[in-house]
């Protein structure tokens, strides 16, 4: 078929060069699971490919937590979401902030106030004690946004301070924990003070996370692209001489993205960025412990799929090996192929700025996946105003091979910026 519509953007997909194995490295959230961690049921998390959760009993009580003499509670959920994120095969990620009981609510005391971090030190003995019975073994992450007064009303260096003496708890405890950090809602950046402070000083007192982690969701330093973030702050580790395991966008999207369009773009940087990532969550109170960070809705007829949820099952479909992928603007890829000779490959198309109009996905080294004369599937998944959806739909693309077997080119519309689409090409009949 001949094309005759002008493509305003273009992205580029070559199956030939593979880049490394599948992982879902965006499929996780930050809460999303019920109080008592037994809902919502196994077929929806496994339909979105979870593989980390978040949590540590924030909102419960309210005030509550160590800090309001209300622990246990916040405990016993943190275990029981810890329990299923396991039985599932995910990673659990522990929030000690709010287990001590500064989630955004107004709190008397801070670790450290008057130079006294005895009653913190209590609770982190309590911590590791609960933990270590309960034979769990989390991440670790120490502190969340300590660069907001919401969650840190304290000075930088009171935050250092319980970093380390946090930090050397933890380890004496559990020397091979995993712990992550700072969390911080800004992305790093090398004129960011609070980053280059906090750098400075892990790396003297050899306190350093393993895993280095952030937001991306105000996008003060890089327009929320982990790509961008993690370029930075590689920059600002190789100066100090800091080596860390890996790294973690541990919030991305604000709720405003959280539709197809940006889900799917973010899930496409956070996987050329090669970073771990879980989605925000903005629910309040019970919202916020349940509907897997709004990919979900409830009713007494019991859950319905959102738009979102089908970008995350799409993208959990996309196994085998990652191909390497060129975006175009606000426009992002992420492309996969079946290893092993399977004559099938998957692509996830976001959109980050909102562009509309008629987009180009060009896909070339077709002979490597073996369809040299590919069937091709184009489904729109479509946000539709945040209510619950039936699914993809099929729409109508544009082909054309150009008489070349190894490339062939797609061209849709995109009309609705919010809306994600997944791509199949395959050898046989869909």
């Amino acid at each position: 078929m001949s094309l005759h519509r002008s493509p305003i953007a273009t992205v580029r997909v070559d199956l030939s060069e593979e880049v490394g194995l599948t992982s879902r490295r965006g499929s996780g959230i930050l809460y999303g699971l019920t109080e008592d961690g037994a809902h919502p049921p196994d077929v929806l998390l496994a339909g979105m490919g979870f593989r980390f959760e978040r949590a540590g009993g924030a909102q419960l009580d309210s005030p509550g937590g160590w800090v309001a003499g209300r622990y246990e509670r916040r405990w016993a959920s943190t275990l029981a979401q810890y329990r299923r994120t396991v039985l599932l095969g995910g990673t659990f990620i522990l929030l000690v902030h709010d287990l001590y009981g500064a989630d955004g609510t107004a709190i008397g005391r801070w670790p450290g106030d008057e130079g006294d971090f005895s009653d913190f030190e209590r609770f982190l003995d309590r911590l590791v004690e609960d933990v270590g019975v309960a034979g769990m073994t989390p991440q670790w992450d120490l502190w969340n946004e300590p660069d907001l007064e919401l969650f840190w009303a304290r000075s930088a260096g009171q935050f250092q301070q319980m970093w380390r003496l946090a930090s050397q708890k933890v380890r004496a405890r559990f020397p091979d924990a995993t712990i992550v950090g700072p969390s911080t809602a800004s992305e790093p950046s090398h004129d960011d003070e609070w980053w280059t402070a906090y750098l400075d000083f892990v790396a003297a007192n050899h306190v350093v996370p393993d895993i280095l982690s952030w937001h991306e969701i105000g996008g003060r330093a890089h327009g929320q692209d982990p790509v961008a973030s993690r370029s930075a702050v590689e920059r600002m580790l190789a100066v100090r001489g800091l080596r860390v395991r890996g790294f973690q966008v541990n919030e991305y999207a604000e709720a405003s993205q959280q539709n197809p369009g940006q889900s799917a773009w973010f899930l496409a940087r956070l996987e050329r960025a090669k970073v771990d990532g879980l989605r925000a969550n903005w629910g309040k109170g019970p919202e916020l412990h349940d509907n897997l960070a709004s990919l979900l809705t409830r009713s007494r007829g019991g859950y319905a799929r959102l738009g979102d949820w089908y970008t995350y099952n799409s993208y959990a479909g996309q196994r085998g090996v990652v191909v390497t992928s060129e975006p175009d603007g606000a426009l992002d890829v992420f492309a996969t192929r079946l290893a092993n000779g399977s004559r099938q490959a998957r692509l996830l198309l976001g959109n980050h700025g909102g562009l509309t109009g008629s987009v180009a996905i060009v896909v070339a080294g077709l002979e490597a996946a073996g369809l040299q004369d590919p069937r091709v599937l184009v489904e729109r998944i479509a946000y539709d105003d945040g209510r619950p959806t039936r699914g993809p739909v099929v729409v109508r693309s544009e082909i054309d091979d150009l008489n070349d077997p190894t490339t062939v080119t797609i061209v849709l519309d995109y009309a609705d910026a919010r809306d994600a689409f997944a791509i199949t090409l395959d050898s046989g009949r869909f």
